[in-house]
């Protein structure tokens, strides 16, 4: 994609908040994104994507570094299964973001300062909701396809329920519809370290020149853990040691990796960003009423693609078989596929070749026949 420039725009005013599921309202409201491609005169070749929790805009190209490309370079680009010699693609940051879009670390016009933990809790829904201004401002009515994996596939699947003809072609990666025990109980841990951080300060820690650094690194550290398969870190890493006599501090090349993982990770993302997207997770049900789900997604045009890999433990198959079922049972056109990988869940964002071939069909497929 070459250099890329990123946008922004302010999306909801003072006049024209944003208005939550909740109730809450928020206004401002600024969305970072860039876009690859050129928009078809019609608006036909539009093509979303919707991060998952720690990613931002910058999907493909590079911001000045050829060495430091987008999330999702290996998927987004000319002859790429989001081939922008003929697709529109748009990635926006995600509301309660840090990367440009409105969120804990923003100013709150009511008190001048971050809102910090003042800022309102939101859903998925809400998500979709600033989405869709997006779209508006870019004139697009209709996407041929909106993609996502992990929390970013939930987005897709919540985004097709609620608005039936908007999508042509919904493509959910690695996603699920509702967190195990588990999985909340992984996110818990994570915002335990964030808020027992002795520089936490109650989520107002942008005025005190400290972070709660340890904390949020802990926090990557162990998450990241989860989004690689045993396989993967057996292949990287094994048992190769770094110092011949035990210490308490780094003596592996994995606890090197790990810790390289948490560092690295303060220099990009916000501790309260955190707390609010693992929390938008943990409360996504959209099949808790499974009768009344399958009755809305009756009125659903979209074809779904459910792709799950086989060494991802942290949403393993079950979670996409699960949504399937779902979406079959309501007459959705559905197609689910297990993509074997070494590399658990963080297989969506490398170049998987099975899984590159179902996006790039899924794309260039007609589209969702009516209803």
């Amino acid at each position: 994609m070459g250099y890329v420039e990123p946008l922004r725009v302010v999306l909801f005013t003072e006049d024209d908040p944003l208005v939550l599921e909740s109730g809450a309202r928020i206004a401002p409201v600024e969305v970072q994104y860039e876009a690859y491609g050129t928009l078809a005169a019609d608006g036909s070749n539009a093509v979303f994507v919707c991060h998952a929790l720690t990613g931002d805009a910058h999907a493909a190209g590079h911001h000045g570094d050829a060495k430091r490309p987008g999330w999702w370079d290996t998927l987004i680009g000319p002859g790429k299964p989001l081939d922008t010699d003929s697709l529109f693609v748009i990635c926006p940051n995600l509301l309660g973001g840090c990367q440009g879009t409105t969120g804990p670390s923003s100013i709150d016009p009511s008190t001048g300062s971050p809102y910090g933990l003042r800022f309102p809790h939101f859903t998925v829904a809400d998500l979709v909701t600033v989405h869709r201004r997006l779209l508006a401002h870019l004139g697009i009515e209709k996407l041929h396809g909106a993609i996502g994996g992990s929390l970013g596939g939930m987005q897709v699947l919540q985004w097709a329920l609620d608005h039936p003809t908007e999508i042509e072609n919904g493509i959910l990666v690695c996603a699920s519809a509702r967190l195990s025990a588990q999985n909340i109980a992984f996110s818990a841990v994570a915002r335990a370290s964030i808020t027992g951080d002795e520089h936490f300060a109650g989520g107002d820690y942008y005025a005190t020149g400290e972070k709660p650094r340890v904390g949020l690194s802990i926090a990557r550290m162990m998450a990241h853990i989860t989004y690689v398969s045993e396989e993967s870190l057996r292949h990287k890493f094994g048992r190769d040691r770094i110092g011949a006599e035990p210490t308490f501090d780094i003596d592996f090349q994995v606890e090197s990796y790990l810790e390289h993982q948490g560092q690295t990770f303060l220099d990009r993302f916000d501790a309260n960003s955190y707390l609010y997207l693992t929390r938008v997770m943990d409360y996504f049900d959209p099949f808790a009423d499974e009768a009344a789900v399958i009755a809305r997604l009756r009125e659903v045009q979209t074809r779904f693609l459910v792709v799950s890999f086989d060494t991802d433990w942290r949403f393993p198959t079950a979670h996409s078989t699960e949504i399937a079922r779902v979406l079959a049972l309501a007459g959705c056109d559905v197609v689910q596929e297990e993509v074997a990988s070494p590399w658990g869940h963080d297989s969506f964002l490398l170049e998987v070749p099975r899984y590159h071939e179902l996006v790039a069909g899924q794309l260039a497929a007609v589209p969702a026949r009516d209803r």
